[in-house]
């Protein structure tokens, strides 16, 4: 952690940050501008309100850019890609298929809750819920319940499998904010992702969709049975190469193997080499070999890099105020006072993310300004990598949690099921926000043990 050079008169330090966290929140609420031009004002005035000289707020908004994409800016790119040809090539469609065949209509909420959690580490939610919401209407159709009572399964593995397992942006956002290793990540995320699913997803999607009946959407479109799908195990691999080589990366350090295969594995297990192989992987099996041809493919990459320049963007907008606020000192002032509040640095973490959550609407803002505001302090820096891998998951949790009528991913759940704004609360809502208050107490408990 780089020393502050400057230091600004705690109360006026304390004054300039909240202001300037004020007027971020009111020119995205009220006035409606982009978050990129909010973060970035809310920075500058942060800077200049605590006395920083102006050479420095710029030297600071310059290495906030960098320092906050140099570790993520290609995985997100990667990840993005993977998913992409995940996506186009039927392989989430096949993942989904195969486990409902497997688990039976009876149990069709967990198979979809598990492809959900499969397929959300590596595609945006969006999309995810584009390719397999007319699963959820196939299975509805044929059993005659509620929509509510499979789509929700499905929404919880989609949104915790996001939040929780690298290679998602979202939980390379924050590790690596925190300094957390991916392969920690994994091990952490996994568990937590399946318990928040299991909660919010198997039991809450039960509850609601026995209470509340959702008709089928007037046009449902028909799942084209024709196309022909990837094998299960080819799929399952594929996703699988990304996880498996962060994973081997991290244990390889603890097994008594011989160094040079040891320094293998480690390098192979690099996340932006690890997604780099999986993204090739994906490109020859799922691709080339199944008749796409490289300028179909080139076409499939470029369609799934356009959303990332814009997340991009605001991950480092966030980061900007996050290295203003650590190098204007405020890290060390605040740190100290919320240690002597008695509350835990994981409480802190989650309440920080899922206020801005439900103030924002954003869950990548909250995410990168609530991991920014906990890196900025001595205190959290200096916890172990499971105590902090334990933070993650309680700060992907809050900044999930509260999902409502500011949050794109309301409006996407509303239109696609053809259910209104107080159905929407009841049932969508009720899961984020049961996501985000079971990653706090999961977070709780393996910090017991860091």
């Amino acid at each position: 952690m780089e020393e502050t050079t400057f230091t600004a008169d705690p109360m006026r330090l304390m004054l300039a940050a909240a202001v300037g966290i004020v007027i971020l929140l009111v020119l995205i609420i009220k006035f409606k501008l982009h978050p990129v031009l909010s973060m970035m004002i809310s920075a500058i005035i942060i800077g200049a309100g605590a006395g920083m000289p102006l050479e420095m707020i710029s030297d600071t908004v310059e290495k906030g850019v960098g320092k906050t994409l140099q570790g993520i800016a290609l995985l997100v790119g990667l990840g993005s890609m993977f998913g992409g040809i995940l996506e186009v090539s039927g392989g989430a469609q096949r993942i989904a298929e195969t486990l409902i065949d497997k688990f039976g209509q009876k149990k069709a909420g967990w198979a979809l809750g598990l492809t959900g959690l499969v397929i959300g580490t590596t595609v945006f939610f969006e999309a995810g819920v584009v390719v397999l919401i007319p699963l959820v209407f196939s299975v509805a159709k044929q059993t005659k319940k509620s929509t509510l009572y499979y789509a929700i399964p499905l929404l919880s593995g989609l949104a915790s499998g996001y939040a929780f397992v690298p290679p998602s942006a979202g939980s390379v956002l924050v590790a690596n904010a925190l300094g957390v290793n991916l392969g920690t990540m994994i091990m952490v995320g996994v568990p937590t992702a399946l318990i928040c699913m299991l909660v919010s997803g198997i039991i809450w999607g039960n509850l609601v969709g026995n209470k509340i009946f959702t008709e089928l959407p007037a046009n449902v479109e028909e799942i084209d049975d024709g196309k022909e799908l990837p094998p299960f195990g080819l799929v399952l691999g594929v996703i699988l190469i990304p996880l498996v080589l962060i994973l081997l990366s991290t244990v390889s350090k603890y097994m008594p193997i011989p160094a040079g295969i040891q320094s293998f594995l480690g390098f192979i297990g690099k996340p932006f080499l690890a997604l780099t192989i999986a993204t090739l992987a994906a490109m020859y099996f799922l691709g080339i070999r199944r008749g796409f041809t490289g300028a179909q493919l080139k076409k499939i990459l470029d369609h799934s890099l356009r959303p990332v320049g814009m997340i991009l963007l605001v991950i480092a907008s966030g980061g900007v105020i996050r290295w203003m606020l650590q190098d204007s000192g405020l890290g060390n002032i605040i740190g100290p006072a919320l240690e002597k509040s008695g509350l835990p640095l994981i409480l802190i973490a989650f309440l920080i993310a899922i206020l801005v959550r439900a103030s924002v609407g954003s869950s990548i803002v909250a995410m990168t300004m609530a991991s920014g505001i906990m890196a900025t302090m001595p205190a959290v820096m200096d916890t172990s990598m499971l105590y902090r891998a334990a933070m993650c998951c309680a700060i992907c949790g809050g900044a999930t949690a509260l999902s409502h009528v500011n949050d794109a991913g309301f409006w996407l759940v509303s239109t696609f099921l053809e259910i209104d704004e107080k159905t929407t609360l009841k049932s969508w809502t009720i899961m984020e926000t049961l996501i985000g208050v079971t990653a706090l107490v999961v977070g709780f408990v393996i910090s017991i043990f860091a």
